[in-house]
C-alpha cells in the first residue's frame, strides 16, 4: 500500500497586518507590522506532513503568479508532490488584520481557487479534502479509497443535498464546533445526527482540545504552550493526525500526535513557520502524553 497522503484544497498567499485597534467606518489606523507568509489550508497540511517525514501530495489551484515564485521553490525544497489546476488569475490570497489585543478579521480573494469548480475531481487512494468546492469534493470522495473531509469556512456555501452526499461517501469528518453548527443549520440535523452519519469524526475545540467519535467518545487534550498566533493550528493538527495514522497508529493516538504538532504551529506567526520534524514532535509528545506508540 502506498504511503502517499494526498491533500486537496487551497494554496494561498497570506498577508498579515497588525494594528492597535480596528477603526470606526470612515477612519483609519496605523499599521504596526506587515508580513507575508505561505498559506492555504491544503498547502499547510501537505507541508506539515512533509516536515514530519511523510510523503505528501498537494492537489490545488495556482495562478499566473505561482511559476518561479518563492512558494513554488518552497514546496520543491520540501519534496511535496504537486498536481495543479492552472488559472489566469493570481493565486488565492488572504488578508488578515490582527489587533494587538488578539482579534482577527480576514478578507479572502478567491483568485485561482475558482478553478476547482470547473476541474475534474482526481482519483486517489488516500485523500483529505481541506475545504473547497462542494461538487468537486463530492467527486473526490466518490473516487477515493479513503476520504476525509474538512469543510472549513466554505461550508456556508454547501447545500443540504451536497452535505448529505458527502457524509455518505467519506470515512472521516474533521471540523470545529462553528462548522458543525453551520452543517446542522443547513441540513436540519443535530450535531449527533451528523456524527452518526459518518464512520468517524474529530471535532476540534481550540484550547479545550478535540473529541474523537467512532462509536465511542474519546477526549484528546490540547498541548498547552505560549501561543503567538492561532492561525494554522487546525491544519497542523491534521498533518500530525494523517502522518501518524499512515504509520499505523490508532486513530486516538494519531489525534494526540495532531495535538502536539498543533502546539508547535501556534508558537510563531505564520501557518508554516514552526512545523516540527518527527523527532521534535516525539520529544514533546512524550512530555505531554508519555511514550510514543510504536
Amino acid at each position: 500500500m502506498s504511503n502517499l497522503i494526498s491533500v486537496t484544497g487551497h494554496l494561498c498567499n497570506d498577508y498579515i497586518l497588525t494594528v492597535e485597534e480596528y477603526p470606526p467606518v470612515g477612519e483609519s489606523r496605523r499599521v504596526i507590522a506587515r508580513e507575508n507568509y505561505f498559506g492555504g489550508g491544503a498547502a499547510n497540511i501537505a507541508v506539515g506532513i512533509a516536515r514530519l517525514g511523510g510523503e505528501s501530495e498537494l492537489i490545488s489551484a495556482v495562478g499566473r503568479d505561482f511559476p518561479g515564485s518563492p512558494y513554488e521553490r518552497h514546496l520543491k525544497e520540501l519534496r511535496v508532490k504537486t498536481s495543479f489546476f492552472e488559472s489566469p488569475e493570481n493565486c488565492s490570497t488572504a488578508f488578515m488584520v490582527n489587533t494587538t489585543a488578539g482579534d482577527q478579521i480576514t478578507y479572502f480573494e478567491w483568485g485561482a481557487g475558482e478553478a476547482f469548480a470547473r476541474s475534474e475531481s482526481p482519483k486517489r487512494d488516500f485523500i483529505h479534502m481541506a475545504t473547497g468546492d462542494a461538487a468537486y469534493n463530492i467527486g473526490v470522495a466518490k473516487n477515493a479509497g479513503f476520504a476525509s473531509l474538512d469543510p472549513g469556512q466554505d461550508v456556508k456555501y454547501y447545500t443540504k443535498e451536497q452535505l448529505e452526499e458527502l457524509f455518505a461517501n467519506i470515512d472521516l469528518l474533521i471540523c470545529n464546533n462553528f462548522e458543525l453548527d453551520i452543517m446542522a443549520d443547513t441540513t436540519g440535523m443535530t450535531h449527533q445526527d451528523i456524527i452518526a452519519a459518518v464512520p468517524s469524526a474529530v471535532i476540534t475545540e481550540g484550547k479545550a482540545g478535540s473529541t474523537l467519535y467512532r462509536g465511542s467518545v474519546e477526549k484528546i487534550p490540547a498541548v498547552t504552550v505560549e501561543a503567538a498566533d492561532p492561525t494554522g493550528a487546525g491544519d497542523a493538527y491534521r498533518a500530525g493526525l494523517f502522518t501518524a495514522w499512515k504509520k499505523g497508529f490508532d486513530l486516538a493516538d494519531a489525534c494526540r500526535v495532531g495535538a502536539v504538532v498543533s502546539s508547535f504551529a501556534v508558537e510563531k506567526i505564520g501557518t508554516q513557520t514552526n512545523l516540527p520534524t518527527w523527532e521534535e514532535m516525539k520529544l514533546r509528545f512524550e512530555s505531554a502524553f508519555g511514550e510514543l506508540p510504536q
